[in-house]
């Protein structure tokens, strides 16, 4: 698998379990980070790597590190939503 393509499977699963732990919806994560929806989705769906700034503002709504969205497997996920 190349390299970026794996970064893109991490991030993507990493967003969708936090945006859901959250409880929030795709187009409300979108609304707070200022992107349209289909960018939420082509990023959960592993389509899109998100740009620095958008990983930054990400990071923030969903109140973790950029370098945990580019990290990120299914337990750091459950840890990251639930602030531990």
């Amino acid at each position: 698998m190349h390299y970026h393509v794996a970064m893109e499977q991490q991030v993507s699963s990493c967003v969708r379990q936090v945006r859901t732990r959250l409880e929030l919806t795709q187009a409300q994560l979108a609304g707070r980070v200022g992107v349209t929806r289909q960018t939420i989705i082509a990023i959960e769906k592993g389509n899109y790597t998100p740009s620095v700034l958008l990983a930054l503002k990400l990071a923030k709504v969903l109140g973790c590190s950029v370098e945990s969205l580019f990290s990120c497997v299914e337990e750091s996920a459950e840890a990251i939503a639930s602030g531990r």
